[in-house]
């Protein structure tokens, strides 16, 4: 599939670089300066995956806002934060506001082409009928529906980023199997790093407690990874 990709980064230089990358890929890549050039073209037209850059222009984060508007329009848009800013709290302000990745811009081309092949990976294997037996998942309180890409619990739809969405079917499809981060990461068509998978583990407990306070399902088994249990 030739998929779409959307750049918003006001340097003209790395946002030439980033086109002419992943065009040689294949890809059709759209290119902004800032966020409203953006958004007027996204009001009619979503691209399949948005490479944003915090800081736009005047607008110091205007990256966020950008990232808010298109949660409001898809929640599972697959969307990558590319920044200079590496502090954690940007990191960790980034994913809570439903990016699936977040990278900072010393990282290598290859890597960063290989992050958004993995994303696509994702969204392809959604339309892969080769294992009609696991496309829901129905345990304990906690429904799944992969074609669908909708999660419930207790009958509550549970709001899941396409990256969070397949974490919890990875952990959820083998209850009480301890998953190390790399068997995640493999699972769940991801390549990110372990602190990226702990942000979106912590996010990802937060929504289920907004439903149930009890919630307690996912496990960080300390030196070794996560796993799903159904206490419910």
């Amino acid at each position: 599939m030739n998929y779409r990709l959307a750049i918003i980064e006001d340097d003209n230089l790395l946002r030439e670089n980033y086109t002419d990358v992943f065009g040689r890929q294949g890809y059709r890549v759209d290119a902004y300066a800032n966020r409203l050039q953006a958004q007027e073209v996204f009001q009619s037209r979503l691209p399949d995956l948005a490479i944003i850059d915090i800081g736009l222009g005047d607008e110091v984060d205007g990256g966020f806002a950008l990232c808010q508007w298109l949660r409001a329009k898809s929640r599972t848009l697959p969307i990558i934060f590319l920044s200079a800013r590496d502090d954690d709290i940007d990191i960790v302000s980034g994913l809570r506001m439903g990016a699936d990745d977040y990278l900072t811009k010393d990282v290598s081309l290859p890597h960063l082409v290989a992050r958004v092949a993995a994303l696509f990976r994702r969204i392809e294997a959604l339309a892969s009928d080769e294992d009609s037996s696991t496309t829901t998942i129905s345990e304990g309180l906690l429904y799944m529906d992969v074609q669908r890409l909708t999660c419930r619990w207790n009958e509550v739809v549970v709001e899941l980023t396409l990256t969070e969405f397949w974490m919890i079917y990875a952990l959820a499809k083998r209850v009480g199997h301890v998953k190390n981060r790399e068997q995640l990461m493999q699972e769940a068509q991801m390549v990110v790093d372990e602190s990226t998978i702990t942000s979106h583990i912590k996010r990802i407990r937060r929504k289920f407690q907004v439903l149930d306070q009890k919630f307690d399902c996912i496990e960080t088994v300390y030196g070794m990874g996560y796993r799903w249990n159904s206490h419910q």
